[in-house]
C-alpha cells in the first residue's frame, strides 16, 4: 500500500469517526433538547395546576368572607330595626300609662303583689302614679319614686323578696319573645 492510500485510509476514518462523533453529539444533543423541553413542560403544567388551586382558594376565601360581610350587615340591620322596635315599645307603653286603662292595671298589679308576697309588702312606683297607688296599697305604699316608665316594685319588709312588675323589667324578661314578635 502506497502511502497515498494509506493516508486516504486514515482521512476515510477519521471522517467516518467524525461522523459518528458528530452523529452521536446531535443524538445527545437532540436527547438533552428533548428532556429539557419535557421538563419545561412538566414544570409549566405544575405551575399552572399550583395558580388553579391558588385562584380557586382565594376565590372561596372571598366568597366566604363576602357571604359573612352580608350576614354581619344583615344581623347588624335587623338588630338596629329591633331596637327601634323595641324603642317605639316602650314610647307606647309610656302612652299607656297617661291612658284611662292604666289605673286599673296598676290595681291588678298590686292585687298580684300582695298575693305573690303576702299583705306584708312595701310598693313602690313613679311619682306620677302616687295617688293611684296609695289608693290601691292604702299603707303598703312607699313613697319613694323610681325611675321606670309604669308599673310598681313591691317587696317585703325586710327586703328578702321583690317582685318588679315594672314596664322595664317585663319588658326586658320577655325581649327574647318581643324580638321574635317583631322579627
Amino acid at each position: 500500500m502506497s502511502l497515498e492510500s494509506l493516508v486516504d485510509e486514515i482521512r476515510r476514518r477519521g471522517e467516518a469517526e467524525l461522523a459518528e462523533i458528530e452523529a452521536a453529539t446531535a443524538a445527545e444533543t437532540a436527547k438533552i433538547a428533548a428532556e429539557r423541553d419535557r421538563r419545561v413542560r412538566e414544570v409549566r403544567a405544575a405551575a399552572a395546576r399550583a395558580t388553579e388551586l391558588e385562584v380557586a382558594r382565594e376565590t372561596a376565601q372571598r366568597l366566604a368572607a363576602a357571604k359573612l360581610e352580608a350576614r354581619k350587615l344583615l344581623y347588624e340591620a335587623r338588630e338596629t330595626r329591633m331596637r327601634s322596635a323595641l324603642g317605639e315599645t316602650r314610647t307606647l307603653l309610656a302612652d299607656f300609662t297617661r291612658s284611662s286603662a292604666y289605673p286599673a292595671v296598676l290595681k291588678r298589679m298590686v292585687a298580684a303583689a300582695t298575693d305573690a308576697l303576702g299583705k306584708q309588702v312595701r310598693i313602690s312606683g313613679r311619682a306620677e302614679d302616687a295617688s293611684v297607688l296609695q289608693k290601691a296599697a292604702g299603707k303598703a305604699y312607699d313613697p319613694t319614686p323610681r325611675a321606670i316608665v309604669g308599673g310598681l316594685v313591691a317587696e317585703t319588709p325586710d327586703g328578702s323578696r321583690r317582685l318588679n312588675l315594672s314596664f322595664d323589667e317585663l319588658l326586658r324578661l320577655r325581649e327574647d319573645r318581643v324580638r321574635e314578635l317583631l322579627a
